[in-house]
């Protein structure tokens, strides 16, 4: 199999990238958390704070602090129980099926969670070592003990001092949980999933006084086999060291840090081998060779095939038009983020037609384009960042705007004009589903990258991390709009060559990613409560 044919379907051929004929059985569908058995456990507290407001952590994080940043960041927070509608061929008959559903504070291609989150913490509250996220039961289960330190930091070569940090999060993915319904297109869907954790763990982070980073590049293997992971079921996508520093006192003791070529093979020898009994539920399970090979093909053997992405194309942002609407600065709103979680939801055919003005788009493109400010490995300048990942919009009925698709400029915070017009009926064309009723959303975003997906800069890993950084944008997006009182619903059932056109990407060797309808929603009727304790 081609690789690089491979991703093409993923991204411009979807309907190949799934079997015609697959039927998904639901009888035997994989929980959407991992169990593992016959592991000491640390159970969390359950009595979770309603507000995140002036919950920052001092001199240590305390268990209650840790156990609230992991619910909130992808604990099973409400249970949600709602009606689907469906009619019969009897005129006018309706029927009323209940649908039970656990929410996450995130949302997840199909509501199926692919990412597993473990820690490794070094808390005076409990054995220093390696832990998986009981998301089932809140609750710490202990993989290994002891201090890794320098298995880690060696792992990640030595970029960030980690006996400095308290812990690091590490963010997985179980290719089968979503893979069984899904077949070959998870693997596009499990990088913007990662992602979108990943931005949740540093907005919770950010409440909490925390700092963080992103680490895209590491040794694979070593770092699969210091959590006891089967390399044929689940890889670790990203690293996240947890500090009380700031970030330049975090870099000037990563100077200190040992250097010099480090291969897995050479840290795995020095692990003592560990093989854990866990439940997915899922008794017949296909083969998935297509996202074993790509998972193969991005693996990082060597420290010395870690790089700093470069950009080598114009300094200067390519303007498109000698028109542009400046948009109006605005503060950070003040928002709590754990409403947001209790709160977010994915409107369908809940959006409405409803008030939208120009200071609400200035807000949203403002917050979301901010995501990509994070501390990372791949380089911290901002400007190159804003070339790696872009953002696009088609307006309809937004005061003190034309209709029309527009490219935003982040540098100069302003809307260029690239066609005029209503295109609600095209995007709504474009759409693989009537999930969506675009006619009544005012703003349809697409977060728009490199056609190439950074393979020539930084090989196959290139492809999950671009993803990765859209699930990023995509989760700050979602936020900004909740600030306004709006809601989002990401969407890759859509036609993106439809789309590239209708923005003129080609010719700037970019591609749309993700589509995200964003407006006001009528809440849907449903029975909800809260797992807070």
């Amino acid at each position: 199999m081609s690789l690089e044919n491979f991703l093409y379907r993923l991204h411009f051929d979807t309907e190949n990238s799934r079997p015609s004929d697959l039927e998904v059985d639901w009888g035997d569908a994989p929980l959407t958390y991992k169990l593992y058995r016959g592991l000491p456990v640390i159970p969390l507290p359950e009595d979770m704070p309603l507000s995140l407001v002036d919950q920052t952590v001092s001199q240590e994080m305390s268990l209650s602090q840790l156990g609230a940043w992991l619910w909130y960041s992808y604990g099973l927070i409400q249970i949600s129980q709602s009606f689907l509608t469906t009619t019969t061929a009897d005129a006018g008959s309706e029927s009323f099926l209940p649908l039970v559903t656990n929410r996450r504070p995130v949302p997840s291609g199909g509501g199926l969670y692919p990412s597993e989150l473990y820690v490794y913490l070094k808390l005076s509250s409990i054995p220093s070592g390696l832990y998986h996220y009981d998301v089932a039961h809140h609750r710490l289960v202990q993989l290994r003990e002891g201090n890794f330190d320098h298995v880690l930091s060696r792992a990640l070569d030595g970029s960030c001092p980690v006996h400095a940090c308290f812990g690091v999060a590490f963010v997985s993915i179980y290719f089968w949980k979503n893979f069984f319904k899904y077949d070959e297109f998870s693997y596009r869907l499990q990088g913007l999933d990662a992602g979108v954790l990943l931005g949740q763990l540093q907005e919770m982070a950010n409440q909490l006084g925390v700092t963080t980073a992103v680490h895209y590049q590491f040794l694979d293997r070593a770092m699969n086999a210091l959590l006891g992971l089967s390399a044929d079921q689940e890889s670790v996508y990203a690293v996240v060291p947890l500090s009380l520093q700031t970030e330049g006192e975090r870099h000037s003791l990563a100077q200190w840090t040992e250097r010099g070529e480090k291969t897995a093979i050479e840290l795995i020898r020095e692990l003592p081998e560990q093989k854990h009994v866990h439940v997915m539920r899922s008794k017949r399970m296909r083969q998935y060779p297509a996202l074993l090979e790509m998972n193969e093909a991005a693996m990082q053997e060597s420290t010395h095939a870690f790089t700093r992405y470069s950009d080598q194309l114009e300094t200067k942002w390519p303007r498109r038009s000698d028109e542009r609407i400046l948009l109006p600065r605005s503060q950070k709103p003040n928002y709590d983020l754990a409403q947001y979680c209790r709160e977010r939801f994915s409107p369908e055919v809940d959006f409405i037609r409803r008030k939208t003005d120009q200071n609400q788009v200035a807000r949203i493109m403002e917050m979301t384009m901010s995501a990509l400010s994070y501390e990372n490995d791949l380089g911290n300048n901002l400007e190159v960042a804003w070339r790696r990942i872009s953002l696009f919009v088609s307006i309809h009925q937004v005061e003190g705007i034309q209709d029309g698709a527009y490219a935003y400029e982040p540098l100069e915070h302003a809307l260029y004009p690239i066609v005029y017009g209503d295109f609600r009926a095209r995007l709504q064309d474009g759409m693989t589903l009537d999930n969506v009723n675009l006619y009544q959303v005012p703003l349809c975003f697409h977060v728009v990258g490199k056609r190439d997906h950074l393979i020539n800069q930084l090989g196959y890993r290139g492809y999950r991390i671009q993803q990765m950084e859209a699930g990023i944008v995509v989760h700050h997006l979602l936020l900004a709009a909740f600030t306004c009182g709006m809601g989002g619903h990401p969407l890759l059932g859509f036609d993106v060559e439809n789309c590239d056109d209708l923005y003129n990407l080609e010719t700037e060797e970019k591609t749309c990613l993700i589509q995200i309808p964003v407006g006001h929603y009528r809440p849907r009727a449903r029975f909800q409560g809260g797992l807070h304790g």
